[in-house]
């Protein structure tokens, strides 16, 4: 039985207050084991109490709600909103390479969003309201800290896990409501950075004086960093456990990516120093144990493996429903558990000759059915019980962001690059088809192989968005021309003849969207600012 309570406020739509700890019967992601409802006073009274409360942000991460209607909980859900599938889904509908089959995500897919449609509305109110739970969260480990409750040192390490999964989220609301880090050097409108928890009329009143005025793109990055900073120096490398809780790597890797989004290709580097060592083709970790495993496959048929830095749980007694569960939505029909198939891969990246025929992601990772015209990531299994792990960050986007980074910041053409680039490749092609410095005649040749690669390896990961979005503005390297979302085939229009991997002609009948057209960003969810008017909308909503 999932029970929430909820609490309607002028400046934050609905919010959790600590529902893992206020509500008996309430599932837990990493601890599945009922416990008796607690007070508000007594939530972080006990060793095991700050346990459950750390355990119950995970698991706003993983299953928020879901409304049909915005703002009316009339057929309302639990879903894997916003980290336990539906970033990945989302991230994956609104860019060109998978591809939406059937009205589930069709808003998304062709941007005809609005500020009312739920699965955009539904993420903007499910991440702030994980960032509150961390808020108020921290202050209770904070409070169970200074009543020697647990000492400081485990209380910064939960702290810092809350802080890494704030700032995960803040990042998520900025790529998908805000402009690049690229726009105006990151002078473009950020969103509202949430520090503090809003429990109660002091706080309410608190958080209706912040503005998103305030706040620009570059404010929040520095925000989040800061996040990050804190997560890095108070969580241990914890590689060797494997679980679903962040750990040091995952700090640093997160910090990467949000640098990557900055165009801070120095500080990618720096950053990846710390945990990426050794030379080709062995790069490992020199901490944690993190290393590629030996094949394409190996991080989805063991969710805890060597290269899974951080996941979000799922599991056969918790997990995200038909609904929203990764091999379920992207899962092959013909399966003999079939999956829905709803999310497919496009022939737009099928087609491309740059993907080799006979790489191993086309065979290991895909479930094809050419001659109908259908092809279906094999990378989520469990359609039975939906417990497939939710890949947020991977020791392969660790070593393509490092690579991207020392190819861009060389003059020429970058031998550790190169390097990098074919640490993740080179597992799924031919020895012969490795790449070498004499198959580029520039940087921008190698940093093209790069981007390409991410979207080969990151394929239904959710991923895609986030190039588009921080690439917009890239004069050589923009997925469209100008900047924007390149066109996309149609809704259940991908046919047999599309699919050629030696390279074909695909009809794209979803219209591409310029970078100056409103579409690019979602609206801020017309519930949000008709409660709020400090969260102004973006542009022409």
């Amino acid at each position: 039985m999932k029970i929430r309570n909820t609490l309607k406020l002028t400046n934050i739509v609905f919010i959790i207050l600590l529902a893992a700890l206020l509500n008996s019967c309430q599932k837990q992601t990493l601890d599945l084991q009922p416990y008796t409802a607690f007070s508000d006073l007594s939530a972080f009274s006990s060793v095991d109490r700050v346990e459950l409360a750390v355990n119950g942000v995970y698991d706003a991460a993983q299953t928020g709600f879901y409304q049909p209607t915005p703002g009316s909980t009339v057929g309302e859900t639990f879903r894997g909103y916003p980290f336990g599938a539906a970033s990945i889904e989302q991230g994956d509908m609104r860019g060109e390479d998978m591809l939406n089959n059937a009205l589930f995500f069709q808003i998304t897919y062709e941007a005809t969003y609005t500020i009312s449609s739920a699965n955009n509305v539904n993420q903007f109110m499910t991440l702030y309201t994980l960032i509150n739970k961390a808020n108020l969260t921290i202050e209770g480990v904070k409070g169970a800290v200074d009543a020697g409750i647990i000492p400081s040192e485990v209380g910064n390490a939960y702290e810092g896990e809350l802080r890494f999964l704030r700032a995960l989220a803040h990042h998520e609301l900025v790529i998908n409501f805000s402009r690049p880090y690229a726009d105006n050097n990151g002078g473009s409108t950020g969103i509202i950075y949430r520090d503090f928890g809003v429990n109660a009329d002091d706080k309410v009143s608190a958080a209706r004086e912040l503005k998103r005025s305030d706040f620009t793109v570059a404010q929040n990055y520095s925000r989040i960093l800061e996040d990050l900073d804190f997560a890095e120096s108070n969580l241990s490398d914890a590689g060797a456990l494997k679980t679903y809780r962040a750990n040091k790597a995952a700090a640093i890797a997160l910090k990467m990516r949000v640098k990557q989004h900055m165009g801070d290709w120095p500080g990618v580097i720096a950053e990846g120093a710390k945990i990426v060592s050794g030379t080709f083709p062995s790069f490992s970790s020199p901490s944690g144990g993190w290393k590629l495993t030996a094949t394409p496959e190996g991080p989805f048929t063991n969710n805890t493996s060597d290269e899974s830095i951080f996941s979000i749980k799922n599991a056969a007694t918790d997990n995200t429903s038909v609904n929203a569960a990764l091999a379920n939505m992207l899962g092959d029909p013909a399966d003999p558990v079939g999956g829905r198939g709803l999310v497919r891969i496009s022939p737009i990246i099928w087609s491309d000759s740059r993907w080799l025929c006979d790489d191993l992601r086309r065979t290991t990772l895909v479930r094809a059915h050419l001659g109908e015209g259908s092809a279906f990531s094999y990378k989520y299994r469990d359609v039975a019980t939906h417990s497939d792990a939710a890949p947020l960050i991977r020791y392969a986007e660790v070593l393509l962001m490092l690579a991207e980074a020392e190819a861009r910041n060389a003059g020429g053409v970058s031998a550790t690059a190169l390097d990098l680039l074919n640490a993740v490749r080179n597992r799924a092609v031919n020895s012969a088809d490795a790449y070498t410095i004499a198959d580029f005649a520039d940087k921008d040749e190698l940093i093209a192989a790069i981007l390409f690669e991410r979207r080969v390896e990151l394929l239904g990961e959710g991923k895609r968005w986030g190039d588009i979005h921080r690439l917009a503005l890239d004069p050589v390297h923009a997925p469209l021309p100008g900047g924007g979302v390149p066109a996309k085939v149609g809704t259940g229009a991908a046919t047999s003849a599309m699919f050629d991997c030696a390279g074909t002609t695909v009809l794209r009948t979803v219209a591409a969207i310029p970078y100056s057209d409103h579409r690019f960003l979602w609206p801020i969810p017309e519930i949000e600012t008709r409660q709020n008017e400090n969260y102004t909308q973006n542009p022409s909503y």
